[in-house]
């Protein structure tokens, strides 16, 4: 596939790059700074800017959109806005755990122990979430990854949910790595159109 991924440099989004790439599709690989965007088999790498109006005209013409984005930093509606604007037909989105639940009604970030450092990334995810559950004309993912998200391995053994937390043995945790099969599964084979879901070992 033709595929346009958002913040191709960071630490999910250079994941999802190898990904995509070991598995053969043609990625347009945007960032700020395109000299950070690892060189690959069938990436081009692009600089764009969300904060630039022609944004929107480097996504176009592309299959899908994957944004790797901090939530805090970026402007949900102005990123949001761009993908209906491309034309693009498909959204995958690197979400966050905080909009998860433990219990019914009871997400992760409204517990008591949640680190008051990560609230305002948390916050600004779950407000990112409920703007794609608004925007009736878009095919959109949203994929959360578990409380303990890091570097790793990439195992391909893992469980996928819905929208509560999934919690293993080694308490709630995926790599990078694992996360980014998920993803890409998600983006060959869809299963969660206009929903979330997430992933956990």
């Amino acid at each position: 596939m033709k595929v346009a991924l958002v913040g191709a440099s960071g630490n999910v989004g250079s994941r999802l790059l190898k990904e995509l790439s070991d598995r053969g599709h043609a990625v347009t690989a945007i960032a700020r700074d395109p000299g950070r965007i690892a060189s690959l088999p069938g990436v081009t790498p692009t600089a764009a800017d969300l904060a630039d109006d022609s944004f929107a005209k480097a996504l176009e013409g592309h299959e899908a959109v994957i944004s790797s984005l901090p939530f805090s930093t970026t402007d949900p509606d102005r990123l949001i806005g761009a993908v209906q604007s491309s034309g693009v037909g498909r959204y995958l989105v690197v979400g966050g755990a905080g909009s998860l639940e433990v219990a019914p009604g009871k997400r992760v970030i409204d517990q008591p122990e949640f680190p008051e450092a990560y609230k305002p990334e948390a916050t600004a995810g779950a407000l990112f979430l409920d703007k794609l559950r608004a925007a009736d004309d878009l095919d959109w993912t949203f994929l959360s990854p578990s409380a303990e998200f890091v570097p790793g391995e990439r195992t391909g053994d893992f469980r996928l949910g819905e929208d509560t937390l999934l919690v293993g043995e080694t308490g709630s945790r995926i790599s990078y790595e694992d996360y980014a099969i998920a993803l890409v599964d998600e983006l060959e084979t869809p299963r969660h159109s206009r929903r979330r879901f997430t992933v956990g070992y």
